[in-house]
């Protein structure tokens, strides 16, 4: 694995690496004490960052696609560079769903095609407003400049993708899988340590869509939140899928059981932990307070855990 380090200052603990032949990866993240934008709440330090967050390249000689532009404009310009660096000359951006931390750098590619489904475009759309005056703020925000339907396939150089989108953690969820590797870039499809819940009203659909996706043939996984290792390693196995599925099937019983809430988050997600995919990581508690209050909320339930 190669270090490249970055004088622009939010990129400057990017790592690189190449889990596969003509996959690169750009991490960032996990790392303890530091923060990229400030000492306030905010979805970069406490989301992206904290959590550790992957982008990719698929590249083939001189073309190259790249799988979301990653958590700040200062990281897209370094993956640009880099595959400049590699001699890279064409470039399409694939974007897997709307949230921040994925379509931050799409400034840094503006000139390039930048393809996503039509739901992630009209998401894009109705949140600019939140998207262009967070914090941090995504300003310009970028648009995708073609969009299709539930599938599409395309391919760099001879390596044919197959882009599907599945409702898995956004309805607008699109995974790439590359038949000849065996492998699926899943976005936020899969996470380890465990999912988070934007959409709490469609865990359901994520549940059957997890289902589907399993029927699909593949046998790594590339998601955008996981263990720096693990991706450098060539990815997660397919139990990343029903770790998945088991932290989502607790989620939905909490409405007939409440007190499954007062659980630690080891003993909440003792079924997802036990597959051996994902790994406890510390920052996820936070993220599991916040399913569980979502998902309460969303039933009409008190949202306060009970006591054990």
């Amino acid at each position: 694995m190669s270090d490249h380090q970055h004088s622009v200052s939010q990129a400057a603990t990017l790592r690189v690496c190449r889990p596969w032949p003509g996959i690169m990866a750009f991490y960032d993240g996990r790392i303890p004490h530091k923060r990229l934008y400030g000492a306030q709440a905010n979805w970069l330090d406490d989301g992206a960052f904290s959590l550790g967050t992957a982008t990719y390249a698929i590249i083939a000689g001189h073309e190259a696609a790249v799988y979301d532009t990653h958590m700040t404009l200062d990281h897209a310009a370094a993956i640009r560079a880099i595959l400049e660096e590699e001699g890279v000359t064409a470039i399409r951006v694939i974007m897997s769903h709307w949230h921040t931390d994925h379509v931050a750098g799409n400034a840094a590619f503006a000139d390039c095609e930048i393809i996503a489904c039509d739901l992630t475009r009209q998401l894009l759309i109705e949140h600019r407003e939140e998207l262009e005056n967070g914090a941090p703020p995504i300003t310009p925000l970028v648009l995708p400049t073609t969009t299709f339907t539930d599938s599409l396939d395309l391919t760099v150089g001879a390596l044919s993708l197959e882009l599907r989108q599945f409702d898995i953690h956004s309805a607008d969820g699109l995974v790439v899988r590359i038949p000849s590797l065996g492998l699926l870039l899943a976005g936020d499809t899969l996470e380890d340590t465990l999912t988070y819940v934007a959409e709490p009203g469609r865990l359901a659909i994520h549940l059957r869509e997890l289902a589907r996706l399993g029927q699909w043939d593949f046998q790594r996984i590339l998601p955008n939140h996981g263990r720096l290792e693990m991706i450098a390693a060539g990815g997660y196995p397919r139990d990343l899928i029903a770790a998945t599925q088991r932290y989502v099937e607790q989620l939905l019983r909490l409405p007939a059981h409440p007190e499954l809430a007062a659980l630690p988050l080891v003993e909440f997600a003792a079924a997802s932990l036990a597959t051996g995919a994902v790994a406890w990581f510390e920052p996820y508690e936070a993220v599991h307070r916040h399913n569980i209050a979502s998902v309460l909320k969303a039933a009409g339930a008190d949202c306060r855990p009970q006591p054990g």
